[in-house]
């Protein structure tokens, strides 16, 4: 059962009715200070990519975590993916690189795609080993690693060690089923607007395509991959697709179906229990995964 603070922060959610916001307004709602990040964050050019380096105190892994922000592929900046990086971070005492993805309309499919890869390949010049580096990605952001892996891996490129992909959009042609099936549980996401906000990314043509869509995409060869997802959101069927089409692939996959929880309910860390378990959760799978 969920604990009892979820119906307040799916209430809160429900009530911000972000879908009747045009686009610049969503854009602005998303912006949040740094204040909201207690952590230390400093700008770089990642190969072309704007990207800040995010570090939580008493940081001391090895890992890196290449963390990709969700938005719809149109949502969002470095700022508003602060406090996720810096809660990446504290969880997994890792450096986390903030990957500051272009946004549509404005910068269409690849750019995003484009700036998640060079923004990598530019971390392994800088001399990191590609096995303690770990994408995670939520929402749009976790489709977009599970793209960024298949694009990397069919140039024969290196890949990192492994990917996390928390309530990941994989199907941009908006097919599965727990879009209308969870319509009515889905506290955040727009079910009507999701074909609308995918045409903004890419063309119909397009929207099968497994760089926009990994859902699409053969998933053999790649690292070991962490999907968390809600029971109760209308990206469900995204994360469960994608993980079977691994697992079909000889990929290793972990699947984490919570019951009841908000889309991408890792935000609300310190209020939901529940998102303090998932990134626990998170943080020993990537322990355990690159040793």
């Amino acid at each position: 059962m969920p604990s009892v603070e979820v119906e307040d922060v799916n209430e809160m959610l429900r009530s911000m009715r972000l879908s009747s916001l045009t686009l610049e307004q969503q854009r602005a709602v998303l912006e949040v200070s740094d204040a909201a990040a207690p952590g230390t964050s400093v700008p770089v050019d990642a190969g072309g990519a704007s990207c800040e380096w995010v570090t939580a105190a008493g940081a001391k892994s090895s890992t890196v975590i290449v963390a990709v922000r969700g938005g719809g592929y149109c949502l969002g900046s470095l700022a508003s993916n602060r406090r996720f990086c810096w809660l990446l971070a504290d969880f997994t005492t890792a450096r986390v690189l903030n990957v500051g993805n272009r946004n549509a309309p404005e910068h269409r499919h690849p750019a995003a795609l484009h700036d998640v890869q060079n923004a990598y390949r530019w971390l392994l010049n800088t001399g990191t080993d590609p096995r303690r580096v770990a994408f995670v990605g939520n929402s749009a952001g976790g489709g977009l690693v599970l793209a960024a892996l298949l694009a990397l891996r069919d140039a024969g490129e290196s890949l990192p060690g492994a990917a996390v992909a928390i309530s990941p959009w994989t199907d941009l042609a908006v097919t599965g089923a727990s879009i209308a099936a969870n319509a009515a549980t889905e506290v955040l996401l727009d079910p009507g607007g999701v074909k609308d906000t995918a045409r903004l990314y890419a063309d119909d043509e397009r929207l099968t395509d497994p760089y926009v869509s990994p859902l699409y995409g053969r998933f053999d060869w790649l690292p070991p991959i962490l999907v968390q997802v809600s029971s109760t959101e209308i990206l469900l069927d995204d994360a469960v697709g994608v993980a079977e089409r691994a697992r079909h692939g000889g990929v290793e996959v972990r699947l984490e179906v919570v019951e009841g929880m908000p889309h991408v309910w890792h935000f609300f860390a310190g209020i939901l229990p529940e998102a303090d378990d998932a990134l626990f959760a998170l943080a020993l799978w990537l322990d355990t995964v690159l040793g």
